[in-house]
């Protein structure tokens, strides 16, 4: 019987990228590009694995801990997996070129590939070795207020009318880039109640030269760095019933705490779905997701944004895109491999404490749910599969006060409120990224400055952190960095 790569390779025509077969990595490959070309809708994703909650998780908690694939997995599922880390790990390219499968890249673009944003699928990091913005910390742009309900509707926001919705830093060799970022920080001295001190870093903004003009005037910059891709299809299983349970949008339990739910239109189905993802949970799926990532990041169209990122104001943008071949530059196939591969990723199991460490860990454990962080950062789900799991998050939106608004709208979330960020593998953030960065725009160097920039509804947590003693904080982060 024929296997699904060896099908899939007899339906296409394709000039060889190899007359002799040097070694096995080269074939590899050539496999996986000749895979992804297929025109054909794929059978990869139609097969189901008999998955337990025993093997979506996995015991390794090395740089590599985000990187591990759920099992079991069919043969044709593991093809789709690794094709689909192809895709988001190898650089793209400008078009054309001989790598056929993986051109497409600009007109602008801020990264040519997504390791750039998500370093071993990590958390993205706020500055280079050198001090100059990453390339994981990229800026949105919208007007701060908006009465086209066209776009409100679609989109979530106004974009820039010259810049559109990102900044692009790059720019394919006949388009100018579109400025260049730069952060600045502001040191915040502070103290804990027991007298030791800390230091805040507060972030601003520039956008230095700007190659298409001025900004529009209601224009606002809102900085985004890569967020962690752990159990992204996990969450993504989580019943919407499950989720909209802990909504209280009025606070009637006067807790303080008022989650609420983010509704965002879905470019797949072309409805309103209920937001999971995103630092304001403005995509509704890992495909869209995944999609949007592409589109804005890498300029690669896509069934789901099948425009260019060019404003038309950006004429030499948009005549570069004209000349392309009228395909997409991320086809469905390779789409969905790629969704396919973040949405089995294995989720790090919480790693177990040594059993000195132990005491402290349960005082820890207590700690968290004392702090009432537990209302937001609910620590348990369980899938219609029947699965339990602990993201330690409720998927909803809430306001976390004026220091960390932006002043940025996405659908339902106004700009003070955020997604509550899952925090499963938390304590592997340095380990897998190579650094730690917290919070949406990456300020909070440690997992105490990210607890100490909470406002809003969670300012009396915040303040109740600040109160502990030295040994009770300790006991806290051990709990937390164990998740």
């Amino acid at each position: 019987m024929e296997s699904i790569l060896a099908l899939q390779m007899s339906q296409i025509q394709r000039k060889p990228l190899f007359k002799t077969m040097k070694n096995f990595t080269l074939a590899l490959c050539s496999l996986l590009i000749l895979t992804a070309c297929s025109d054909s809708p794929s059978e990869h994703a139609e097969q189901k694995s008999s998955q337990t909650s025993a093997n979506l998780f996995t015991t390794d908690s090395s740089k590599n801990a985000f990187s591990k694939a759920i099992t079991p997995l069919t043969h044709e599922e593991e093809d789709l997996f690794i094709l689909g880390k192809s895709f988001f790990s190898i650089p793209w390219v400008e078009s054309p070129a001989s790598t056929t499968a993986r051109d497409g890249l600009g007109p602008l673009f801020s990264a040519n590939t997504c390791k750039h944003c998500h370093p071993r699928n990590g958390a993205g990091v706020a500055l280079t070795q050198e001090g100059e913005m990453s390339r994981s910390l990229l800026l949105r742009l919208s007007h701060k207020t908006s009465d086209n309900q066209m776009l409100l509707n679609k989109n979530g926001f106004e974009a820039d009318s010259t810049y559109g919705s990102q900044l692009s830093r790059n720019g394919n060799h006949n388009v100018l880039a579109e400025g260049t970022p730069n952060v600045r920080y502001q040191e915040i001295k502070g103290h804990y109640a027991d007298g030791e001190a800390f230091t805040l870093r507060q972030p601003s903004y520039e956008i230095k030269a700007l190659n298409y003009g001025a900004l529009d005037t209601q224009t606002i910059i809102a900085p985004r760095i890569g967020s962690a891709l752990v159990g992204l299809g996990l969450l993504e299983k989580i019943a919407e019933n499950d989720i909209l349970k802990h909504e209280d949008i009025d606070d009637k339990n006067q807790d303080g705490i008022s989650g609420k739910a983010n509704y965002a239109f879905d470019p797949e189905t072309n409805t309103t779905k209920l937001g999971r993802f995103t630092w304001k949970a403005s995509a509704t799926s890992v495909k869209h997701q995944s999609a949007a990532a592409a589109h804005n990041d890498m300029g690669l169209s896509n069934p789901l944004f099948p425009r260019h990122n060019c404003t038309e104001k950006q004429t030499d943008c948009l005549k570069e895109a004209q000349s392309e071949e009228q395909t997409f530059d991320l086809p469905k196939q390779r789409l969905d491999a790629i969704a396919f591969y973040l949405s089995h990723l294995a989720v790090p199991k919480a790693r177990e404490v040594a059993e000195e460490n132990k005491e402290a860990y349960e005082e820890g454990k207590s700690l968290f749910t004392a702090l009432n962080c537990i209302s937001c950062h609910v620590s348990e789900h369980t899938t219609p599969e029947g699965i339990t799991i602990a993201p330690y998050s409720d998927l909803l939106l809430h306001d976390m006060g004026e220091l960390l608004a932006d002043g940025r709208s996405e659908f339902l979330a106004n700009g003070k409120e955020w997604r509550t960020t899952p925090l499963w593998g938390i304590g592997l953030y340095q380990k897998v990224s190579g650094e730690a960065n917290y919070l949406h725009d990456g300020r909070a160097r440690t997992i105490q400055e990210a607890i100490l920039w909470h406002g809003g509804e969670a300012l009396k947590s915040k303040e109740a952190f600040r109160k502990l003693s030295k040994k009770q904080r300790a006991s806290l982060l051990m709990f937390l960095e164990t998740i």
